[in-house]
């Protein structure tokens, strides 16, 4: 399915959005690509987030942090000083036009400026999400915490790692905890926002990146609170309370290669034709005795002998291949085994390239365009793709500011002048 030109830019069309702080980015960015107007504040002189790297070439500049205007996608870019008098009269106006204001500002930080939720009088109609490392309330809610903390802390950094349990967890790369937060803030946000179709009233949302990730462990949590049992980290596969066969395997070329269900298949079709797949390399050994194919039907937890036979043959077998060998051909077979990529090899993927997923835009001080991730859906009714990077710092001052807020031009130039914008 491709999207249709001159479709609706997305089903959050019409919604306004102030995001303030530096951890909301990637609620922020979901909402701006469906659609909905979102209105980034940044103090005077542009966020911190903007000094982090990569820049093109190397070389540093605010305007030309590929990690901010990925993240930033589809918004418009205010900066403006909420402490100062004239700073938060402005933030007042704003958020008296906004359905959503998204805080990452931090625990009381806009409370202590008397632009918080409570100090502005808990906004009728305004869905004000709180995004914060522990939450608003409770013993923690003070801590400061960053991605790695969250990860950590949270518990999915336990369940990453190797089967060698002397060797350390391994954190995921790439801020997980805030896209996982992300998550629920969009989900709670929208929620709100159709409860006050019905209500006329907006409410305080409370987001925790703690629990946000603390409730998504895959099976750590659900083992635990039903059997009392501790899962494992595995290597190249998720954490696992028994001792499973292994997944991962190194190819003849020097690929690796992750087979699901330790590359027993799950059904007839499948197990013919991996079978006859073999025989082209005389690699099926004993497999042909029909006890091999009765235990592909067994529970795989009960690890009977047979089953263990096929995983060991099966891994045998894929390393006398190339990795793009295995995965092309597994596929085609129906078997869920794939190789394990670099990141930048995705770049010339033909079924990216087929769904339009990594979309152009202009980098300033850069000649060439450089390609982001776009969406990751389709629909037959709105784009759904980023029209735009991330703004400069303070693009969209005069836009904001002057035309929608009614600033002369005169008096932008003076709030400059003053650092209040």
């Amino acid at each position: 399915m491709t999207p249709l030109p001159g479709l609706a830019p997305g089903p959050m069309q019409g919604v306004r959005v102030l995001e303030i702080g530096d951890r909301g980015e990637h609620t922020g960015k979901l909402l701006a690509d469906a659609g909905a107007d979102v209105i980034r504040i940044e103090p005077p002189g542009g966020s911190s987030r903007r000094d982090v790297g990569p820049f093109p070439g190397d070389r540093p500049d605010r305007n030309a942090c590929l990690t901010f205007l990925y993240l930033n996608t589809n918004k418009r870019g205010v900066t403006l000083d909420v402490t100062t008098p004239q700073g938060r009269d402005l933030w007042r106006r704003l958020v008296d036009t906004a359905d959503i204001v998204l805080d990452s500002s931090g625990v009381d930080v806009l409370e202590a400026a008397g632009a918080g939720y409570d100090a502005l009088g808990a906004p009728a109609r305004v869905v004000w999400c709180s995004i914060t490392p522990f939450g608003l309330t409770g013993p923690w809610r003070d801590w400061a915490a960053n991605d790695l903390v969250s990860m950590a802390l949270g518990g999915p950094v336990m369940s990453n790692g190797y089967d060698d349990h002397e060797l350390p967890p391994i954190r995921p790369e790439g801020e997980h905890s805030l896209w996982i937060t992300a998550t629920y803030a969009v989900s709670a946000s929208v929620a709100a926002l159709l409860l006050r179709q019905r209500t006329g009233a907006g409410q305080l949302v409370d987001l925790s990146i703690h629990e946000s990730v603390a409730a998504t462990t895959e099976g750590a949590f659900t083992n635990w609170e039903y059997n009392q049992a501790v899962v494992k980290r595995r290597t190249g596969r998720h954490a696992t309370v028994a001792d499973p066969a292994d997944w991962q395997y190194r190819c003849a070329d020097g690929e690796y290669v992750v087979l699901v269900g330790a590359g027993v298949p799950r059904s007839k079709l499948a197990w013919d034709y991996l079978m006859n797949w073999m025989r082209e390399s005389d690699m099926v050994g004993e497999l042909d005795d029909p006890r091999f194919y009765r235990a592909i039907f067994i529970d795989p937890a009960t690890g009977t002998a047979e089953r263990r036979a096929i995983e060991i043959q099966v891994g045998k077998f894929v390393q006398t291949l190339p990795g793009e060998v295995v995965y092309q051909r597994a596929q085609e077979g129906h078997l869920g085994w794939t190789r394990v990529r670099r990141p930048e090899e995705n770049l010339d993927d033909a079924h990216w390239h087929d769904r339009g997923f990594f979309v152009p835009a202009e980098v300033p001080g850069r000649a060439e365009p450089v390609l982001y991730p776009s969406v990751p859906y389709l629909s037959s009714t709105h784009a759904g793709r980023p029209a735009r990077h991330g703004p400069l710092v303070g693009e969209h001052n005069f836009e904001v500011l002057s035309k929608e807020l009614g600033l002369s031009a005169a008096d932008l130039a003076g709030l400059a002048r003053a650092g209040v914008v």
